[in-house]
């Protein structure tokens, strides 16, 4: 198979989706690898270490033009979507469900669309997003300090605290990947970290992990907005496979927090969980509402680029094995999984979350590829 590496053009996006020794593994596979000129710099990856290993770096009309598989980082943007190709296999984020127009643009390319952040387990765990969460849930908390600044908006509070003077109080919705990242980094800065979840026994192994250095609590209506108005920086941790995020978050308890507190709202990109929130990016990527400092960053990884670029190859490289070795059929049909990251397959929508989020018709997977 013909594989090709583009160099993401979304803005402020500076990380690539295969690295050197990735291309090298997909080469000693058999296949060839198109890596746009220049796409690794931005993660400190230069166009001499693809050559290294037998990748060819070309332009990036050749990349789309030759490409039977597209690997990229994150979704097409409107400059992209005429250079796709029909029947091509784009394995990327997709982020499908609040997306209509770019949903719409590769449905009439008739694409074939592999979505990291739906590839999903058996035990419900998402490998694709994990490494990505991984880094969000750890930068949520870098983020939030430095916009707790006074000078950048927030309440003047150090999250640590200082002898004599309460930590700040940081309120994390949501104890997944995401949750539990932030968390570690909150712990580890002094500050005071509450974790809400809806799922009990998920709470009772995050408290047993933690050995009680932080407060668990039922995640609902009124939980929330209790312990929403006591945030110093607030982080929304949620996600639903393929669908859109729930609003959990009111613009009500956004007034009623403290003016100058912080929330993040690492979910963005599949619509976030505060009424309140729009995607930004890194060189624009907050703005007040009611005197709350919105940090809404929609590829918060892009900023670690070449720690994001590595742990994403880590894991999205074996199943680009799979689908470059034994071909799209084969290796969705032998790999659930795998299967549950198809949403869309020559112009029909393949994942349940996606269909209904959009108002589309839904087709399972084993229907397409039978």
């Amino acid at each position: 198979m013909i594989i090709g590496v583009p160099k993401e053009i979304k803005e402020d996006e500076y990380r690539v989706s295969l690295t050197p020794a990735g291309a090298a593994e997909l080469i000693s596979d058999g296949h060839k690898v198109l890596v746009e000129k220049g796409a690794g710099e931005g993660s400190g990856i230069f166009d001499v270490q693809y050559q290294a290993v037998g990748a060819q770096t070309v332009s990036c009309s050749q990349v789309f033009e030759r490409a039977e598989m597209i690997i990229k980082v994150k979704e097409p943007i409107d400059s992209e979507f005429d250079q796709l190709k029909k029947g091509q296999i784009l394995y990327t984020y997709l982020h499908l469900a609040p997306a209509p127009k770019l949903t719409d643009a590769l449905l009439r390319r008739k694409i074939i669309g592999v979505a990291y952040e739906t590839v999903q387990l058996e035990d419900g765990s998402l490998p694709l997003l994990i490494p990505m969460s991984e880094v969000a849930g750890r930068m949520s908390v870098h983020e939030g300090a430095k916009y707790l600044e006074r000078e950048n908006g927030g309440r003047g509070i150090l999250l640590g605290g200082v002898p004599g003077v309460d930590p700040g109080h940081v309120v994390i919705i949501g104890g997944g990947i995401v949750g539990i990242n932030a968390a570690k980094m909150a712990v580890g800065t002094g500050a005071s970290v509450t974790l809400m979840d809806v799922n009990l026994s998920r709470l009772r192994y995050i408290d047993d992990i933690f050995g009680g250095r932080i407060k668990t609590i039922m995640s609902n209506k009124l939980n929330v907005e209790e312990f929403s108005q006591t945030a110093d920086l607030l982080i929304g941790a949620v996600l639903l496979p393929g669908a859109k995020s729930p609003k959990l978050i009111t613009r009500e308890m956004i007034k009623a927090m403290m003016p100058g507190s912080v929330v993040v709202d690492v979910g963005i990109d599949q619509g976030g969980i505060l009424e309140t929130s729009r995607p930004t990016t890194h060189s624009d990527p907050i703005f007040l509402v009611d005197d709350v400092v919105h940090y809404c960053v929609a590829n918060m990884p892009g900023a670690l680029a070449r720690t994001s670029t590595y742990a994403l190859t880590n894991a999205t490289l074996p199943y680009a094995r799979q689908l470059a070795g034994k071909g799209l059929q084969k290796a969705l049909q032998g790999n659930p999984a795998l299967s549950r990251g198809l949403n869309l397959f020559k112009g029909k929508v393949t994942h349940p979350a996606v269909a209904e989020a959009l108002d589309k018709e839904y087709v399972p997977p084993e229907k397409v590829l039978s």
